[in-house]
């Protein structure tokens, strides 16, 4: 290890663990904060790089507390959250750079199951930044023999992918919930990924972006494993638990329950069609069974596949 660096990871949950790991095993000096240990002013103390894998709900408050302390102009903010915040329907990297507009800020996402990264198993996600040489410096903090990063220049894409595809997650869980079979998902994925792409392109992403790790490979992932905390949402409402009891029953967050409430918002102010996101809004909400919002999505107006 030539170059070691001071990593701060805020976030002590399964995903921050991993990536602690990760960074630990090349040789960087890291340390961890949670909300339980809360001296997060140590954590920060000549840090070169703050890592915020936190849920979406903390985002805004744990930046503003970090903000407060001193830091080198020089530190690069790496934010590992999937979702959108319900005040202002931001995205985590959107709040991270309002808050340090001076500082690069990299977002880290991919096809990334945290049970099968602290297995060891092998995955590969995406560092995305503005500033290229920012994500190269992370790309070479996490990257190892079982886990290949690749940089980005979209960071927006890189983001909206991992935090889209948790929505169409449910549907999925919904869809193997209900028994519907190997063609009916495969549909509902496809046109899930057109849904991303579609939302994205509106707010300024690129389209091929979501044709890589952090969009197709990410929405893969999560809508194939029962290890994904969305997949399990929708498979436990197919199978008639109430959202209530399903999200009691949960380890950890399914950041797609809010980010789909986000999304319709910002869909219907937008004028973006978004059938898939909003069966599943209706879904959660209670407004329909599974079955209902199935037939919803089979019943709708015939169309071409692209609009050209």
């Amino acid at each position: 290890m030539n170059n070691p660096k001071s990593v701060a990871i805020l976030g002590a949950g399964a995903w921050g663990a991993s990536l602690a790991n990760l960074a630990a095993a090349n040789g960087h000096q890291v340390r961890v904060w949670s909300r339980q240990s809360s001296q997060i002013e140590a954590v920060l103390k000549d840090v070169q790089i703050v890592v915020s894998a936190i849920s979406m709900i903390g985002v805004r408050d744990v930046a503003f507390q970090v903000q407060s302390f001193p830091l080198s102009p020089e530190t690069i903010f790496v934010t590992a959250t999937k979702g959108l915040d319900p005040q202002t329907t931001c995205t985590p990297s959107q709040i991270w750079q309002t808050v340090f507009p001076n500082h690069a800020v990299v977002v880290l996402s991919g096809p990334n199951l945290s049970k099968e990264i602290q297995l060891e198993l092998p995955a590969a996600t995406v560092v995305a930044s503005n500033i290229p040489t920012a994500a190269e410096v992370v790309q070479l903090v996490f990257s190892s023999g079982r886990f290949r990063v690749y940089t980005n220049p979209d960071p927006l894409g890189v983001e909206l992918g991992g935090t889209l595809k948790n929505v169409i997650a449910i549907a999925a869980g919904v869809c193997d919930g209900l028994q519907l079979g190997t063609n009916a998902k495969a549909a509902l994925v496809t046109r899930g990924l057109t849904e991303m792409v579609r939302v994205g392109n509106n707010w300024g992403a690129k389209t091929e972006t979501f044709y890589g790790l952090s969009g197709l490979g990410d929405l893969l992932a999560t809508c194939n494993s029962p290890l994904s905390r969305n997949y399990q949402v929708g498979y436990q409402l197919a199978g008639g638990n109430s959202l209530t009891e399903t999200l009691a029953n949960l380890q950890g967050t399914a950041e797609g329950v809010n980010t789909c409430r986000v999304l319709m918002q910002r869909a219907k102010q937008q004028n973006i069609p978004v059938p898939i996101t909003e069966q599943v809004y209706r879904l959660l909400e209670g407004e329909v069974t599974p079955r209902q919002a199935l037939d919803e999505l089979m019943l709708r107006d015939i169309k071409p596949e692209y609009n050209y």
